[in-house]
């Protein structure tokens, strides 16, 4: 009995490290780029907030944060030749200092620069972190001290191999963000051994691969979603929408007309599911309903989103749409509320917090802050992110999606970490 007690007395202080102001995932705890904090500043100085430090150890490549209690996790390679390799990387949200890292994998490099893209994933209890390479070398560690737990690949090897997920490499690599939901790791190796691999999280023993359907992965991640009071994993490829229920079977699937690379992640609100893609595809509403039918409500260019995200806040979605610029657009109609046309073109990615977008140009790395609100682009601070890479690929842009956490805003360049006061 005493034994018991103490086991839960444990259990309980784990399970309390990630508190609710913490942003353990890819987009945050939801997966859906909004922050609950409140009490941050509506306008900032025209040099912007106050810069508390920067750091220049989070490696090369594009890879975003999950950030738990008083660390910072994220990926980086230590260069660019095929003898580099990437790394998970601990850094201390107070300081900047690099706490450990630990190796997942060769270096791939591509015609945008190579290194890690996707974001670390924290566990409820706060105890383990899963990162991803490029390569779809993916690592379960300690978050107290980086030590492997346990690792897998998701490409394809050895066909005799009872460890073969049977993956193939997209183009630009894996950049998928691995979702881990209660006991379980979801991840999107693709290929003819099925597109949705689940592990046991505290081993890494394969649970269940999703023969059913075998597209192959492309560039989303994937969003658990409780649908009508049943568990569902919804994921997006280049060609299907589709959801999948606790044990990899498929509920339910749609088309999307996908081009070249689909990467944003899905939205879900009451049964209805949205997504967008660039190079022209476009946006789709769906409702999946109780029973798993899927029915189209609109189908149409008005979001085009290429890579920086897109969210909803209220009844309307918030987002960049290439060769548009910043938008606004109704999520049940689909029509375009407004637009930035004038203002800003630049692509960027999107995050929200406190009723205010926290915008990010590509281009420049400028932050800007707009008023999250239907009735018109209305912004009110702007600043440069400084200092900039000097490593960046000619073609790179500046990638990594601004995490809001705890009173601080993160920005990324490559190797460099900016972190901002942004409490009022």
């Amino acid at each position: 009995m005493i034994v018991r007690v103490i086991s839960a007395i444990c259990l309980c202080g784990m399970i309390s490290i990630l508190e609710a102001g913490d942003w353990p995932s890819w987009r945050g705890s939801g997966r859906d780029d909004i922050s609950t904090e409140t009490g941050l500043l509506k306008k900032w100085p025209a040099e912007g907030p106050k810069k508390l430090w920067d750091s220049k150890e989070a490696g090369l490549g594009y890879s975003g944060f999950a950030i738990v209690g008083n660390t910072l996790y994220t990926m980086g390679s230590d260069g660019t030749t095929e003898q580099s390799s990437d790394f998970l990387i601990a850094i201390d949200v107070e300081t900047g200092a690099k706490r450990w890292q630990t190796r997942l994998g060769q270096y791939l490099e591509n015609g945008w620069g190579g290194g890690p893209r996707g974001t670390p994933t924290v566990s409820a209890a706060g105890d383990l972190v899963i990162g991803m390479s490029s390569r779809g070398d993916v690592v379960c560690a300690s978050t107290a001290d980086g030590r492997e737990i346990w690792r897998t690949a998701l490409l394809q090897t050895n066909q005799d191999d009872p460890k073969n997920l049977g993956g193939q490499l997209p183009s630009w690599g894996y950049c998928e963000s691995p979702l881990i939901d209660g006991d379980k790791v979801l991840m999107t190796p693709g290929g003819a051994l099925g597109t949705v691999v689940c592990f046991n999280l505290q081993t890494g023993e394969k649970l269940w691969q999703s023969g059913e359907i075998t597209e192959l992965a492309h560039y989303s991640s994937i969003l658990a979603v409780d649908h009508h009071g049943k568990r569902q994993y919804i994921q997006l490829t280049a060609s299907k929408l589709f959801g999948l229920d606790e044990a990899g079977k498929l509920l339910w699937q749609t088309d999307f007309g996908g081009r070249v690379a689909v990467i944003p992640t899905p939205v879900y609100r009451d049964g209805f599911v949205y997504v967008t893609a660039g190079y022209g595809a476009g946006c789709l509403l769906v409702n999946v309903t109780a029973d798993n039918r899927v029915e189209k409500i609109y189908d149409n260019k008005v979001m085009k989103n290429h890579h920086g995200g897109v969210l909803l806040f209220g009844d309307h979605l918030y987002g960049h749409s290439d060769s548009t610029g910043i938008i606004c657009q109704n999520f049940m109609t689909g029509e375009k509320v407004w637009s930035d046309e004038k203002r800003d073109q630049s692509k960027g990615a999107v995050a929200f917090a406190d009723g205010m977008l926290y915008c990010l140009s590509e281009d420049k790395g400028e932050c800007f802050l707009v008023e999250a609100t239907p009735e018109g682009y209305k912004e009110v601070s702007r600043f440069t992110m400084s200092p900039q890479t000097q490593q960046r690929n000619p073609q790179g842009r500046v990638w990594t999606h601004p995490v809001i956490c705890n009173g601080k805003l993160y920005l990324r360049d490559q190797e460099i970490i900016c972190c901002y006061e942004i409490r009022q």
